[in-house]
């Protein structure tokens, strides 16, 4: 695939370096004699860090490892006019950047697509059912719905930054699903037991408290997990720079998630479900109404039976001599 899109795009027969393509190293290895033959005061570390800065501008957005004119790279840190001299004199810019190179086959990447599908499927599905177990189903249902809000928030900033989704990436969005999962537990565990001491106050006195409560837990927590998290992200490397961005994100979605997202979904079920009590209430007519609806046209009946037939009641017989 890289060949083909070498032959197509750059210049095969060329022994220039192609620049939107080339690793630290290879840029390295190609800017060291002609920096030296051209008079260059620079040592093997300044080549380094000059290398770093022109690939870490190249691979930063909006420009996503695509340089299209040599004058772009003349605000880089180290890039003086004759060292853009010899940028141009051994490399060239090629009209595409390849971003990685992974080989799976069309059958192959259908079967995977399909089991991850399902295994997102079935994992959502057995968390709704343990929550409404051990909940109430309207717990689960929020949950899941945090879940799905965390995923997609941290997605559209995936999409925003404009950042590749690689398998890594796709790990660390399984893992924030499970953190989120269980910060909102905590929450819902909470307010479970606030229901047995507080059952005369509002559900949303109750939820309300049961946030306060866990909030410290929370805080120390998500803080502790988002301090280790930024530090893999500033100092981890591009290998793993989409896995720290994801989890950086998730845990701040995460966080307020299980409080302004899945309480309140609670919340508005078990105000649904409080509403569809009272209006069966008010459409079922009263007990002692209808005990009395059912037996006033049985008294009526009998009432008649006995005007009709007045030969039953009977009368004194005449007796003669």
């Amino acid at each position: 695939m890289a060949d083909a899109l070498k032959v197509t795009f750059g210049q095969p027969n060329s022994d220039k370096l192609d620049f939107n393509n080339a690793s630290q190293n290879d840029l390295i290895m190609r800017l060291r004699d002609p920096i030296a033959r051209a008079g260059i005061s620079m040592s093997d570390a300044d080549i380094q860090k000059l290398a770093a800065s022109l690939l870490s501008f190249r691979d930063t957005p909006p420009r996503s490892g695509l340089i299209t004119d040599y004058n772009q790279l003349s605000g880089v840190p180290g890039v003086t006019p004759a060292v853009l001299n010899v940028l141009k004199q051994e490399s060239y810019l090629a009209p595409y950047h390849s971003g990685g190179v992974e080989m799976v086959g069309p059958q192959v990447g259908a079967e995977l697509r399909n089991k991850a599908v399902l295994a997102t499927l079935y994992a959502l599905a057995g968390m709704l059912v343990y929550i409404a177990f051990r909940f109430e189903w309207i717990y689960g249902v929020g949950a899941v719905v945090a879940c799905f809000h965390d995923t997609i928030i941290t997605i559209g900033l995936f999409s925003i930054f404009n950042k590749e989704i690689s398998m890594t990436v796709i790990a660390a969005l399984l893992t924030l699903v499970g953190y989120s999962m269980n910060d909102t537990i905590v929450i819902f565990d909470r307010i479970r037991e606030n229901l047995k001491f507080m059952r005369r106050e509002p559900l949303e006195q109750v939820m309300d408290k049961a946030v306060n409560q866990t909030l410290s837990r929370t805080v120390m927590t998500s803080g502790l997990t988002f301090l280790t998290v930024v530090a893999l992200f500033i100092w981890g490397g591009p290998v793993l720079h989409g896995f720290s961005f994801a989890l950086v994100c998730g845990i701040i979605v995460g966080t307020y998630s299980s409080v302004f997202v899945a309480s309140p979904i609670v919340l508005a079920g078990h105000y649904f479900a409080d509403k569809r009590k009272k209006r069966a209430r008010v459409v079922a007519p009263p007990p002692a109404q209808a005990s009395r609806a059912e037996a006033s046209p049985a008294g009526s009946r009998k009432g008649q039976t006995k005007a009709g037939n007045p030969a039953k009641t009977g009368s004194p017989a005449k007796v003669t001599k």
